[in-house]
């Protein structure tokens, strides 16, 4: 089995971004040589996330209002005790998830027809990593 390692750096504008990051992670498979086995992409930061879903603008905004009306930006949370300020943005995070796992097969990202990777910051302007893993023959 081989594996190849790849790092991607985000600086958002905003606080809460959406990036699909569809074409670097298949970049990375494609730079690794790879044609069967996994792709790990997770996120090295416990206020961002990775997901899979639609790559439709409608639907992106629909996720943001939802995570926001689970876990809404307050000042009464616990944690801000601790002189931060971004607990909704952990609170998202473990809706979302931090990684995702996802199938190579023929040298190729074994997604469905509707299927994009995003890389979900809820605590941005400041860089942030993700880690994409690449693991087969």
């Amino acid at each position: 089995m081989r594996a190849h390692t790849r790092y991607l750096t985000f600086n958002t504008r905003k606080r809460r971004e959406y990036i699909n990051i569809t074409p670097q992670v298949e970049e990375i498979l494609r730079e690794s040589g790879i044609k069967e086995g996994l792709v790990l992409v997770s996120a090295l930061h416990i206020t961002a996330g990775v997901y899979v879903n639609d790559a439709e603008e409608g639907l992106i905004r629909d996720i943001d209002r939802w995570l926001e009306g689970l876990a809404p930006y307050r000042d009464d949370y616990e944690h801000h005790r601790t002189g931060e300020t971004n607990a909704d943005s952990h609170l998202k995070n473990l809706l979302i998830g931090h990684q995702v796992l996802l199938p190579v097969t023929e040298g190729r990202l074994d997604l469905g027809p509707w299927q994009q990777i995003y890389y979900a910051e809820f605590d941005g302007q400041r860089p942030k990593r993700v880690i994409v893993k690449v693991l087969g023959e």
